[in-house]
């Protein structure tokens, strides 16, 4: 089949990469892929080379911004309606919540055959205004009207905009967000090494984090957890990984907390360089307060450390209590910090939950296992509405 992505910006972050994973995969399959994105603006890295690299052809649209610009939108619409009409896909499928509203518009207008979304994170939550959440709303619910299948990165996602009234429960489906996994079930690489690396002592319990350095990421309540854990554990150190508008301000947060000097601030680095420092945790923290599924917590599950989260969105999907780690009500600091005290101080506990999480998610996030379940939806909507494919 000849399909076309399209996503708001191809910078270094799960909705990202799990579309160049999307793309590369399709790409391997036999299909004809074109990957649509505006410019990667931001201290946040780009992923556009990367799917050069592996032939992918990205098609940059400049006007595509991810801040709300009516003129540049309306510019955005135009270009996309006829970039589609010039590839003619029998697919597209739209990615993030700009690019998932003005793309399925211009693709419907451009008469795509066939036009399907994926949710990886809800445009509407709690810690929005009303007046903003009313918008996204109305505008999803529309822009539901022209798909033919909504993908959902968790169930909660599906939950979620059922309860808004985006679409009916038929029209969605949940493929968990694939990754590439080996990398982090390796256990060849050497916490201690990439500690000294880092300038960790060797022997100190390393809690992580890793999110970019952005508002409701969090890091606030991470450090002020530490601050509470450090009084348990004065030897512990805290790596957070990331970077973003934010990184003075938690710089200076942490020197007012006291634990400045126990923090290590690893800033933006290579999504290849991940699996090692995920390996110098001994737990990973993720206290964001809006999230689709952290990519963050399987990969950590994946590298058998265990998980503490905020109970919120697709975290309970991979975070089980008793078996996989600990959840904690959004803004509990020191449900947090007791959480992660209790995993500092049992080895056994640390290493039980960490394997289950490896034994349960391995496959089940692979990128190989996603692009086969968006393979065969392509397929089973092409058979629906009659559109013809080299199958």
């Amino acid at each position: 089949m000849k399909a076309v992505h399209i996503i708001t910006r191809l910078v270094l972050g799960g909705a990202q990469e799990n579309t160049v994973l999307t793309c590369e995969g399709l790409l391997r399959r036999g299909h004809d892929v074109t990957l649509i994105t505006g410019p990667a603006l931001g201290p946040e890295g780009e992923l556009i080379k990367r799917a050069r690299a592996a032939g992918v052809p990205v098609r940059i649209v400049d006007e595509m911004r991810r801040a709300v610009n009516p003129w540049r939108d309306l510019k955005s619409y135009y270009s996309l309606k006829k970039l589609v009409r010039e590839i003619r896909p029998q697919i597209v499928h739209t990615h993030s919540s700009k690019a998932g509203i003005i793309g399925r518009k211009a693709a419907h207008a451009a008469g795509a055959p066939i036009i399907v979304h994926t949710i990886h994170g809800l445009p509407f939550f709690k810690y929005q205004s009303r007046a903003a959440n009313w918008l996204y709303i109305a505008l999803e619910r529309r822009a539901a009207k022209i798909s033919d299948r909504i993908f959902c990165v968790a169930n909660a996602m599906t939950e979620g905009a059922v309860a808004a009234g985006i679409a009916d429960r038929s029209k969605f489906q949940t493929i968990y967000s694939g990754m590439e996994v080996e990398p982090f079930l390796d256990d060849s690489v050497s916490p201690r090494e990439v500690k000294k690396e880092l300038g960790i002592p060797e022997d100190a319990p390393v809690v992580g984090k890793i999110a970019r350095l952005f508002h409701l990421k969090g890091h606030e309540d991470f450090l002020a957890a530490a601050a509470r854990i450090s009084a348990k554990f004065p030897s512990a150190r805290y790596l957070v990984v990331g970077s973003g508008i934010l990184h003075d301000q938690l710089v200076g947060l942490a020197r007012r907390l006291g634990i400045l000097e126990k923090v290590t601030f690893a800033g933006l680095v290579p999504p290849d360089r991940i699996p090692a420092l995920v390996k110098a945790m001994d737990v990973l923290v993720h206290a964001s307060y809006r999230e689709g599924l952290a990519r963050t917590l399987v990969q950590a599950l994946l590298s058998a450390r265990p998980v503490v989260s905020y109970d919120l969105d697709g975290a309970p999907e991979v975070v089980l209590p008793g078996k996989t780690g600990f959840l904690v009500a959004p803004a509990d600091i020191q449900g947090l910090a007791d959480s992660v005290i209790l995993l500092l101080s049992d080895p056994q506990l640390r290493q039980s939950y960490g394997e289950q999480g490896r034994r349960l998610f391995a496959e089940k996030f692979r990128h190989e296992t996603m692009t086969a379940q968006i393979e065969e939806a392509y397929f089973d909507l092409a058979r629906q509405k009659g559109v013809s494919t080299g199958r």
